[in-house]
């Protein structure tokens, strides 16, 4: 689970297979049982060479023991224990033991809260310790263009809690990645500072970037009703996201929300109508 994006994957394939129920809450509960092991650049020191070098994902699965179910067929026609068994970690720095891992707990959280109560996405094993509360003003954006340029135009300052909105699924619509803030800010050297989107983050994202925010503001979610100024506390290890406003005051805001109207037509305009939100796994129905 390197990236946030596999908690939108995962449940997407599942929904095609009959008797396979996948939601958010796996994830967290997979990510409290199973210790995060590996500390890949950009959230640590390590390179994907370093780990190719250790022995790779399958000196993960070995170390990983039977935190994993290695009884399951593969597709070399053997079991996943079959395939291990002359595998070995050759860097116990790279690739963590159980008894020393990076983190007690994976490298995925899912957050809920008044912001996000179909859920939202974090990894959390890539944010450091004292980023894992935060509490701060909004600053609100309805693209991933104008939140760049409002990093370049130094808009943005420690502490505050960027929203990037209108890139779930319906409203990108097709859920971009948010790769061109990530960027800016580690260019800036703007570090302290919380991302909220109802897009997706990359496998590259390090510091608390929480994506997947359901439901999108595009399908009148609560992250629609943010403005400029408001108060969002995100804290990791207790696994909520919240605004402070009450329930009331973010139903009246919705009901003045006038979203933003792109020209979307052909198969695109198809695609908007039919995808779901992301906690489903932005699937068609």
């Amino acid at each position: 689970m390197g990236s946030s994006n596999t908690a939108l994957h995962i449940p997407a394939i599942a929904s095609e297979v009959d008797g396979i129920d996948v939601d958010l809450e796996l994830f967290d509960e997979i990510s409290r049982k199973v210790p995060h092991i590996a500390l890949i650049s950009p959230a640590g020191e390590d390179s994907m060479m370093d780990l190719h070098l250790a022995g790779g994902i399958q000196a993960v699965l070995k170390t990983l023991g039977d935190k994993i179910d290695t009884d399951q067929l593969t597709v070399t026609g053997k079991t996943i224990a079959e395939n291990l068994q002359s595998v070995e970690n050759k860097n116990t720095n790279v690739i963590h033991t159980l008894d020393n891992p990076v983190h007690e707990d994976g490298g995925i959280a899912i957050l809920k809260g008044n912001l996000a109560p179909n859920g939202s996405v974090v990894k959390k094993g890539a944010v450091a310790d004292h980023l894992m509360h935060l509490k701060g003003p909004a600053k609100v954006y309805d693209s991933e263009e104008d939140v760049t340029k409002a990093i370049f135009d130094h808009e943005i300052e420690e502490g505050d809690i960027v929203v990037i909105r209108y890139e779930g699924p319906k409203g990108g619509p097709g859920m971009r990645e948010m790769l061109n803030p990530t960027s800016a800010l580690a260019g800036m050297n703007i570090k302290d500072v919380g991302l909220i989107t109802d897009g997706r983050f990359s496998g590259g994202t390090r510091g608390p970037c929480i994506g997947h925010v359901s439901p999108e503001a595009m399908e009148d979610g609560p992250i629609a009703a943010i403005r400029n100024g408001d108060i969002i506390e995100i804290d990791i290890e207790k696994r909520f996201i919240n605004v402070e406003l009450s329930d009331e005051e973010i139903e009246e805001r919705l009901k003045e929300v006038k979203h933003p109207t792109g020209e979307v037509s052909g198969w695109l305009a198809i695609y908007q109508k039919l995808v779901h939100s992301a906690d489903t796994g932005a699937i068609l129905r």
